[in-house]
């Protein structure tokens, strides 16, 4: 909020605050950006036909004359101005023997996302004082590999922006890569068995292209799947019929998928050779298949070394975080780019997804060097947004204590090196009054009433107000030298 429409905001809230009606007298309207004032000067007239019932005339001849006085006031409007309206009425006169009602108005500096109608004994200011409030804008970006969330901190209000799911598939998923039935399966004892009888456990011989030695695998998950295409292949004495998506060995450890083969390419044998596809033929035809994940990733079927399923799986898994990462950054780019008053960025998630989000290079390079938290959470969406915020308050603190002690730190150099740059005290007002204060600095245990008079100083000569607290050593070191400091923009 600039600087001239914050004194102009305190010094009405000021003015409406002192004003106390007899009774519910006094009516408070607050008309939403983009609204239709003709229904608002429609719902003013229907409150003055039900004011009509109000017992006490007094009371009932003040609502409706300032209801009156409102109704009026609006029709100087052609529309809604662009941040809504705030409008009062009611009588101002202290002596109660008499009536003075008047009716004030206000293009509020924020827009208003509400509409409301009240009559009390005091004006309702609840909305505008808010908007006094201090209102740095921080950047909220909650993920897990299932959903994502983007959103804002503005003040103490959390609004979500975006929210959306990945389709990344679960850890493990069935009927991905099979074989049929009958293929021979090589155990590590180097007997063979045939997949429909191999059992969770068992071991079978995988190899090592590490190590580049055959090593047991045991065998973690077994399936039954039915397939409606097989591909046969023929190669030399080795014949592998198997699902178009499984996974082969062309080469030390280069594979590709089953449907994607060419005759050209060579197969990887069990005595490790590699020998030239003979012929690849297609089947359609609804089969019952077997998919197995060993751990060592691959297996021998018909003396062939193949891929285990798990591979493929975690191979889409990875592709679908990372496209979902993608949509999550590029969401984040579109809102945080656009914040002129961004003041940091949070982000938080179950497990290392956020750290891969991170460094996947997703979030703008300017955006990512405003991550000022990165938290470990136990929620996503609107959960999640609450959670991090919450667990990010020492980082927030930090940050705003951070940025108060740079300030003071650069002042206090200047005192001891070029004291001719900066004033304090009682001094500071001469240094205002000359126009030569590029930032005030007051102390937060000044009277209300004083920082104000330096804020209509300061609107006056372009100065940067900045309010400091007393929470931190320098803080506390501005207050015992008169609460009031200043950076000059020429020496005095």
């Amino acid at each position: 909020m600039k600087l001239q429409d914050r004194v102009k905001l305190k010094k009405f809230i000021n003015e409406l605050k002192k004003i106390r009606g007899r009774h519910t007298e006094l009516v408070s309207v607050f008309v939403p950006k983009d609204y239709d004032l003709n229904k608002i000067n429609q719902h003013l007239a229907e409150e003055q036909s039900t004011a009509q019932n109000i017992k006490d005339a007094r009371t009932r001849k003040n609502v409706i004359d300032s209801l009156e006085r409102c109704i009026r006031h609006l029709r100087l409007y052609k529309k809604t101005p662009e941040n809504g309206l705030a409008l009062f009425a009611g009588n101002a006169s202290e002596n109660e023997s008499k009536i003075d009602i008047k009716v004030w108005s206000l293009e509020p500096p924020e827009p208003l996302n509400f509409r409301l109608y009240r009559c009390d004994q005091t004006f309702l200011l609840d909305p505008l004082i808010e908007m006094l409030e201090t209102k740095e804008i921080f950047g909220l970006i909650v993920l897990d590999r299932r959903e994502g969330d983007v959103g804002t901190l503005k003040g103490t209000r959390i609004e979500s922006i975006v929210h959306m799911t990945s389709g990344v598939p679960g850890k493990t998923k069935a009927g991905g890569q099979c074989v049929m039935p009958d293929t021979l399966i090589t155990l590590y004892n180097n007997s063979k068995i045939l997949l429909k009888d191999v059992k969770e456990g068992d071991l079978v011989k995988s190899y090592n292209f590490k190590t580049k030695k055959f090593q047991p695998s045991r065998v973690l998950k077994k399936w039954d799947v039915k397939k409606d295409k097989t591909i046969v292949i023929k190669n030399g004495n080795k014949i592998l019929k198997c699902s178009e998506d499984h996974l082969v060995f062309i080469g030390n450890p280069k594979t590709k998928y089953a449907n994607e083969l060419k005759t050209n390419d060579g197969l990887l044998h069990d005595d490790l050779k590699i020998f030239k596809i003979d012929s690849l033929k297609i089947n359609k035809k609804n089969v019952n298949m077997i998919d197995i994940e060993v751990e060592n990733k691959n297996f021998i079927a018909n003396g062939l070394i193949v891929h285990n399923s798990a591979a493929r799986f975690e191979r889409l898994r990875e592709g679908a975080a990372k496209e979902f990462y993608r949509r999550i950054g590029e969401a984040a780019n579109k809102a945080f780019l656009e914040m002129k008053d961004l003041k940091g960025i949070l982000v938080g998630g179950p497990g290392p997804t956020k750290e891969e989000f991170l460094e996947g290079g997703h979030l703008n390079e300017q955006l990512k060097r405003k991550v000022v938290a990165i938290e470990d959470l136990g929620y996503t969406g609107d959960f999640g947004l609450q959670e991090l915020v919450d667990k990010s308050q020492e980082a927030l603190v930090n940050l705003e204590i951070t940025e108060e002690k740079s300030i003071l730190n650069e002042f206090f150099t200047l005192l001891g090196k070029n004291e001719n740059m900066v004033s304090y005290g009682d001094k500071v007002d001469h240094a205002l009054e000359m126009g030569a204060v590029d930032k005030l600095l007051l102390s937060e245990n000044l009277d209300e009433k004083e920082i104000e008079k330096y804020e209509e100083k300061a609107l006056n000569y372009g100065t940067k107000i900045v309010i400091i607290s007393v929470n931190t050593r320098e803080g506390e070191q501005l207050k015992t030298i008169g609460g009031k400091a200043a950076l000059l923009r020429y020496p005095i």
